[in-house]
């Protein structure tokens, strides 16, 4: 069956590092999966939050299915994560020492079930996004510059 993205997380690349990833299942209710699996779902705002030993995934807006009924869930309800426990303690570890974030990456459908990618991020300063603008343009234009100079291997034409 493999993967089926379901959407990505841009914006979290232009503001943190990430350091690690982690793979994890979500907790969904039925007109969830099925609103996600139409690709209704914004990570925009979203981020992971440690409490009672669980990990749970806030300001995840996914909107109510279209076809559902009264049934339909809270678009902005938090969502736990599926996870071993070691690996909530060692996040947990590793967000109270180091100050840093859980944040979503990607939410995709493997094997027909509904996983997200949780990245351990630290926060970017300013003078870090501009140093990644800088060097996303420096690589776009070497692009350009090597599209353009012509191919000398290639045989005249007599």
């Amino acid at each position: 069956m493999g993967e089926k993205v379901v959407t990505v997380n841009r914006r979290a690349h232009h503001d943190y590092h990430i350091l690690d990833r982690i793979e994890a299942g979500i907790e969904l209710r039925g007109t969830e999966v099925k609103s996600l699996r139409n690709g209704h779902i914004t990570l925009k705002d979203g981020y992971g939050d440690v409490e009672n030993g669980q990990i749970y995934l806030v300001g995840v807006h996914i909107n109510p299915y279209e076809q559902g009924n009264i049934h339909n869930h809270d678009p902005e309800r938090r969502r736990r994560l599926l996870l071993h426990k070691r690996e909530i303690l060692r996040l947990a570890v590793r967000v109270e020492e180091k100050g840093l974030t859980l944040i979503p990456l990607r939410v995709y459908f493997k094997n027909g079930l509904a996983k997200v990618e949780i990245g351990l991020c630290q926060g970017k300063h300013s003078v870090d996004k501009r140093d990644s603008i800088r060097e996303r343009e420096v690589k776009r234009e070497l692009n350009r510059a090597l599209k353009r100079t012509p191919k000398t291997h290639e045989k005249p034409a007599s």
